[in-house]
Formats: C-alpha cells, structure tokens, sequence
C-alpha cells in the first residue's frame, strides 16, 4: 500500500493537464525541475562542507 503505479500517475497527470492546460505544463516542468535540481545541489553541498 502507498506505492503508485503506472495507472495512478496518468491519471495524476490527466488531472495536471487539464487544471493546468497545455500552454503552462512547460513552465511548470522547468520550475519544478529546477527545484529538485536545487535541492539536490544543496544537499551535496551541506554534505561537502562539513566534511
């Protein structure tokens, strides 16, 4: 229980695409992407520098 499958996630992202729309999933994609990618630098970093 609590894992997400395949059919599960499409109707996640049926349910992004139509709140959404077209026009702003792209923006959307950069913006959390960029996020995670912030994160995860962070992460590291914290980790470099105490060590």
């Amino acid at each position: 229980m609590g894992s997400l499958g395949l059919p599960e996630l499409l109707v996640i992202l049926a349910i992004v695409f139509i709140i959404f729309g077209a026009n702003r999933l792209p923006g959307l994609g950069r913006g959390i992407g960029s996020a995670i990618r912030n994160f995860k630098d962070e992460v590291t970093g914290g980790k470099d520098e105490k060590s």
